[in-house]
């Protein structure tokens, strides 16, 4: 059967099972401990209108306080993941007054980039089709990507006069500077697998395989203890920009909290004694 909820041909045994929650721009989609936000307006590809933003921040900022989540997956309805800013939001006379205005969509942008990197569950990014912009972002934002072998990526910004500034953020921390000026200097499409070769995702894989692989790694996250999982992702993107000495001192400080947890001792049993770990949260 067809689950207009999830945007997937899905059993019936497995449907009663999934707990999904209407969003006008997005639904959320809860099976066991994986969490599926999947932006359904295709119509629009997906953009990232202020409207559409607002409820991202919203499911994130309430799944990251809700224990039974560990692994969170953010797909999309359509041939495209995103296509980035609702450009209608864009125009303007270029009077002062629409500064404030521009200034709350990309605030809000910069929100919910932040808001997938804070949240303890890690946040992995399934992409069917094409990405571009701030569409681009949001998979260079997320802790982890799979992509179709079709998917492709851009930030064509320039093409059109406006520069894909705060794209570029997340596209430099992810690729690298080069990689990162030659996408946004020409504003051209990579595909998955030159995606897969700059490092803007894990890999790419054929469109049939796409929901089984995303969801086999968001599944194998969620087999390990939540509080060390969260830690973890706290701890990684605390040190990554850190200088080696500082990004050690750092690290090893988180270590030994994580040695006296609850989970690590069942963890450090569990292996000794050749079990499977009864992890506590």
């Amino acid at each position: 059967m067809y689950d207009e909820k999830g945007g997937g041909s899905l059993s019936t045994e497995r449907t009663a099972m999934i707990e999904t929650s209407s969003y006008r721009l997005l639904t959320l989609a809860v099976e066991g401990a994986v969490a599926t936000i999947t932006l359904a307006n295709p119509e629009r590809r997906n953009a990232l209108s202020l409207a559409a933003m607002r409820e991202l921040l919203s499911v994130f900022e309430s799944l990251a306080g809700d224990s039974k989540v560990k692994a969170v997956v953010l797909a999309a309805l359509g041939p495209a993941f995103s296509a980035g800013h609702d450009l209608r939001e864009m125009q303007c006379a270029g009077d002062e007054a629409d500064v404030a205005r521009f200034r709350e969509i990309f605030d809000t942008c910069v929100r919910v980039m932040t808001a997938i990197q804070s949240i303890p569950q890690p946040v992995i990014a399934q992409v069917a089709g094409v990405a571009t912009a701030a569409g681009c972002q949001l998979v260079a934002t997320c802790d982890l990507a799979i992509a179709s072998t079709v998917a492709k990526f851009a930030t064509p910004g320039v093409k059109i006069g406006l520069f894909c500034t705060t794209p570029m953020v997340a596209l430099t921390r992810a690729i690298g500077r080069k990689r990162a000026m030659e996408m946004l200097l020409c504003g051209e499409f990579i595909d998955a697998e030159t995606a897969v070769a700059w490092g803007l995702i894990n890999r790419a894989v054929a469109p049939e395989r796409l929901d089984d692989d995303v969801r086999s790694l968001a599944q194998r996250i969620a087999a390990s203890s939540a509080f060390t999982i969260g830690l973890g992702k706290a701890a990684f993107y605390a040190q990554v920009d850190l200088e080696q000495s500082k990004a050690y001192a750092y690290a090893k400080e988180v270590m030994s909290v994580n040695a006296l947890d609850a989970d690590a001792r069942e963890g450090i049993g569990a292996f000794l004694e050749r079990r499977a770990p009864d992890w506590k949260r």
